[in-house]
């Protein structure tokens, strides 16, 4: 698996799984008839999305992409991609913290409407990354792929060769020349 596509796929199962548990929170609290949670749920969300929106408005790879990008070892080739266990393997903390959350809105409604906004604010201040790896790969004319390491283990990954992208270089003409 290409480190853009656990990249994409983080934030896309970020925005997912707290798209999820607020519809959950919502649906309890109607449910129930209680609405002051799910009102002071939703103040947090747009206060989370602030956060996450300003978070990850600059451009470039932040400070934990550029040390995992740096860190990568080159390669020739790489072993054959399991996507699934990847995702598994790096996004298990999602997957529990998602469970967990999406219970605890039977129990303790809040406890789902907080973890709700982090999960906005992970997945917006991650946004850009996909696109700022993809520009140093074209940049550098490799791709990094996700290296097989287990559940606790730090992410490390692969520079593999991949096709340089050659782009004209814009020369200014005097007029009439």
């Amino acid at each position: 698996m290409t480190f853009r596509q656990l990249l994409h796929s983080t934030v896309m199962l970020s925005g997912g799984s707290a798209s999820a548990l607020a519809l959950l929170v919502i649906v309890h609290g109607q449910l129930s008839g209680e609405f002051g949670p799910v009102l002071i749920s939703a103040v947090w969300w747009a206060v989370a999305s602030i956060i996450g929106f300003s978070a990850g408005r600059e451009e470039g790879t932040n400070a934990q992409i550029a040390r995992v990008l740096a860190d990568a070892r080159s390669a020739e080739q790489q072993d054959e991609p399991r996507p699934v266990r990847t995702l598994l393997n790096r996004l298990w903390p999602l997957l529990l913290v998602s469970i967990v959350a999406g219970a605890a809105v039977f129990f303790v409604p809040p406890v789902s409407g907080v973890a709700v906004g982090f999960l906005l604010i992970w997945a917006l201040s991650w946004r850009k990354q996909e696109s700022a790896v993809q520009a140093v790969e074209e940049r550098d004319g490799v791709e990094f792929r996700v290296e097989r390491t287990g559940i606790l283990e730090p992410l490390r990954l692969v520079r593999l060769p991949g096709l340089r992208r050659d782009r004209p270089e814009h020369k200014r003409h005097a007029a009439g020349v």
